[in-house]
Order: C-alpha cells, then sequence, then structure tokens
C-alpha cells in the first residue's frame, strides 16, 4: 500500500494505472472471499481506503485545475 506522499508524486497518467490496478486487486480479492477464506479479511479494508487516497488526490488536482482556469 503507498502513502498519499508517494501517490501525490505521481504523474496523472501514473495515478490512474495505480487506481485501475488497485480495483483489480481488490475486485480478485473479494472474489476470493467469496469463494474461499481469506488469511488476512483486513487487507479488503486496505484496498478500500487506497483506492479512496487516489480518488481524493486525482479530485484534489481536478478541483485546482478548475481553480487555475477561473
Amino acid at each position: 500500500m503507498s502513502k498519499a506522499s508517494e501517490l501525490r508524486e505521481q504523474n496523472d497518467e501514473q495515478l490512474g494505472f495505480s487506481l485501475k490496478e488497485t480495483q483489480k486487486e481488490f475486485f480478485q480479492l473479494q472474489f476470493k472471499a467469496v469463494t474461499e477464506k481469506l488469511d488476512a479479511p483486513s487487507r479488503k479494508k486496505d484496498f478500500r481506503r487506497e483506492i479512496a487516497r487516489i480518488k481524493t488526490i486525482q479530485n484534489e488536482r481536478k478541483a485546482a485545475a478548475e481553480a487555475t482556469k477561473s
């Protein structure tokens, strides 16, 4: 899991790729949770937080870009 400071260093394209990969891994973990017992069920929470972190940074950048246009 990446820290917010590490995610902020990434450009928009890298951040989008990180989001897709994290969502894909989260989906696989959810599927695994349904079909078999997980070794660490708390990982689901970690993935949700990681996705939220990435989306928050993307929204911050979007808001900053719109503010500079005005």
